[in-house]
């Protein structure tokens, strides 16, 4: 069992936190972004940021090269359309992505937003950390959450649509 805190200062133990998710036993905070056949997003649990979406994959697998070609179409389509999505109606200019093979759960990417308020921890990928330890623990009050859900309220309509 893996022990997570989620960004509301809540402590879980599971196996999988994606699995956990995708199955439901989790709820992330405001809900799914979009679900497709393959692939499950949801603002991420662990950190209260607008915008900040995981994008995972329903089957239990670690690494790229383990997608099968239809999950692989779905998941550049799917990654693509939150992209704009991000763009359109939240006003994200920048994202970083991150996906890793060593993680201790399974094959998701982290699409990390930029907001001009993180620059001030740097402009390069090693501010990502700081930024994301910044988030959860001064950002976990109830005027940003209700920020954040308003975002994924409006990111999940909007993917309604297309």
């Amino acid at each position: 069992m893996r022990k997570i805190t989620l960004s509301n200062g809540k402590k879980i133990e599971v196996e999988c936190l994606s699995c956990a998710i995708v199955d439901g036993l989790i709820e992330p905070d405001g809900g799914v972004v979009v679900e497709t056949e393959y692939f499950h997003a949801h603002q991420d649990v662990a950190y209260p940021i607008k915008g900040l979406v995981i994008l995972a994959s329903k089957r239990h697998i670690t690494s790229f090269d383990e997608l099968t070609h239809e999950e692989k179409l779905d998941y550049i389509d799917i990654l693509t359309k939150i992209r704009k999505a991000q763009r359109e109606v939240l006003g994200i200019e920048y994202v970083y992505y991150f996906y890793n093979e060593d993680t201790t759960h399974h094959f998701h990417t982290w699409m990390v937003p930029r907001y001009e308020w993180m620059y001030e921890f740097g402009r390069s990928v090693e501010s990502v950390r700081p930024v994301l330890l910044h988030a959860r623990e001064n950002m976990n009050h109830d005027e940003n959450i209700q920020e954040v859900k308003k975002a994924i309220h409006v990111l999940s309509q909007t993917l309604k649509v297309d």
